[in-house]
């Protein structure tokens, strides 16, 4: 009797037990917040439950989960990464966790810290549980864009987009990583679609307009970038890519207008503000404004010191800055470089009658010019060729002068150039009637040319 009365009693307890389980349970089901977190009056009072519940016990998954959401939702990511770490390491023994959940939250918050190798495992571990799932390929295809690996990001973000093919961001990151991979036709057709979800995306619209420069469509690019020009973080970037493209179609100008406004903007980051002085001095060169342009480059070797042929440049046209007639020698309008020319000729033997009797432009290269010169001592055709081009002079160039020099019966020739002549050139020359007149013999004639001229105009005629 004993014995039955106390198995009677096990089997009440047992289901008592039971009883209450079923009651909690059904508890954690309904009357939760959050996972378990019973329904209170406020946020704060719901936040000091789990507190509660993670004194007691550390390791309550449905206190940290409730609390790992908090924090992200308030955009506290050390505190919304530690809690979420900890539930990613947690066992799910009941299911009670959502670990896609969990461990994409992980990687989002480990990416807003920079610990991009923490979020890549995060999501190797979500994408083990979903491989299709539309938000873990997302960040995977950010994250690989955000490393650079530009392949991988765009063979996630299609995945995204075959689920989500009107996902804004996916949109968008998957068109910025097909522009850095150089195919900015794929790349376009995304950035438009995310442009028409978000006009304000700076960002997008300058790199469309990149797209439209790569493939060939200048003028809608033109456009964006000068709907760019006055924005404060894309402004001098999009003036300077509008110059470039209006200084490659020899619109020097316009270009030297975009640039001088990018130039305007403030706290420009300094490689875009050394490109801008750089293109600006090399456009002024094309110009013929030495003074203004050797201004531009000595501002470029103070930001950058040997910032590309910068050296070059500035030594090649201090003597250019400092001489008008070097400067139209070199690189001024045919006529302005012929009439100098004629000048040099009637003033190149003093005490001469000169006259000339023939002027010959080849190209925009150099022009001959054949003159009679009748001194006191001796009276001869001399011909003379002034060349444009800098560097060196060969011989092909001096052969030529001197077949001409046959042609015309001349008895003497001079050829002057802002070069230097090769030796092969100089051998040619040795023995035969060419003088060669190298940059340094012809910056004294150009300097004084002027002056020469005007003692002549001034000095009395004598009687015939």
């Amino acid at each position: 009797m004993t014995l039955a009365i106390l198995i009677l009693l096990v089997i009440v307890l047992v289901i008592a037990i039971a009883v209450i389980v079923a009651f909690l349970v059904v508890g954690y089901k309904r009357g939760g917040t959050k996972r378990g977190i019973k329904k209170s009056k406020s946020k704060d009072e719901a936040i000091r439950e789990a507190n509660k519940r993670l004194a007691q016990n550390p390791r309550d998954a449905v206190a940290l989960n409730y609390l790992a959401d908090v924090y992200f939702d308030a955009e506290d990511w050390d505190k919304a990464y530690q809690t979420y770490e900890m539930l990613a390491e947690m066992p799910n023994v009941d299911g009670e966790l959502d670990q896609i959940k969990i461990n994409l939250r992980a990687a989002i918050t480990a990416t807003k810290l920079n610990n991009m190798e923490a979020a890549y495992k995060f999501l190797v571990v979500a994408r083990a549980f979903d491989q299709n799932n539309a938000a873990v390929n997302f960040q995977m295809g950010a994250l690989e864009f955000q490393r650079g690996n530009y392949e991988k990001a765009v063979q996630m973000l299609q995945q995204t987009i075959s689920r989500t093919p009107e996902d804004p961001p996916a949109l968008r990151t998957l068109g910025h990583a097909l522009f850095r991979l150089r195919r900015p036709k794929e790349a376009m057709n995304y950035i438009r679609k995310a442009i028409d979800a978000a006009p304000d995306d700076k960002e997008s619209l300058f790199t469309l307009a990149e797209c439209y420069a790569e493939v060939g469509q200048k003028d809608q690019a033109l456009r964006i970038y000068s709907h760019l020009r006055a924005d404060e973080v894309w402004g001098a970037q999009a003036c300077l890519a509008s110059g470039l493209i209006q200084a490659g179609g020899h619109q020097d100008q316009a270009a030297i207008a975009d640039f001088e406004i990018g130039l305007k903007h403030a706290n420009i980051k300094e490689d875009i503000e050394v490109a801008l002085n750089y293109e600006l001095a090399l456009t002024y060169l094309r110009t013929q404004d030495i003074t203004t342009a050797m201004a531009y480059l000595q501002r470029v070797k103070t930001l950058r010191e040997s910032y590309k042929d910068i050296d070059e440049l500035i030594e090649q046209n201090r003597e250019l800055s400092a001489s008008k007639n070097l400067q139209v020698f070199s690189m001024g309008p045919s006529a302005e470089f012929i009439a100098l020319c004629r000048k040099i000729v009637m003033t190149y033997f003093s005490k001469a009658r000169v006259t000339i009797t023939k002027t010959q432009m080849t190209g925009n290269d150099w022009t001959d010019i054949t003159a009679e010169i009748d001194t006191p001592k001796w009276s001869n055709i001399v011909m003379f060729r002034f060349i444009r081009t800098q560097g060196m002079i060969g011989e092909l160039v001096v052969r030529d002068f001197h077949s001409h020099l046959k042609e015309a019966k001349a008895d003497k020739g001079i050829c002057a150039g802002v070069g230097t002549y090769s030796d092969d050139a100089k051998r040619f020359t040795e023995a035969r009637l060419i003088d060669l007149i190298d940059r340094e013999r012809l910056l004294p004639i150009l300097n004084t040319v002027d002056s020469k001229l005007l003692a002549s105009a001034a000095a009395p005629k004598k009687q015939t």
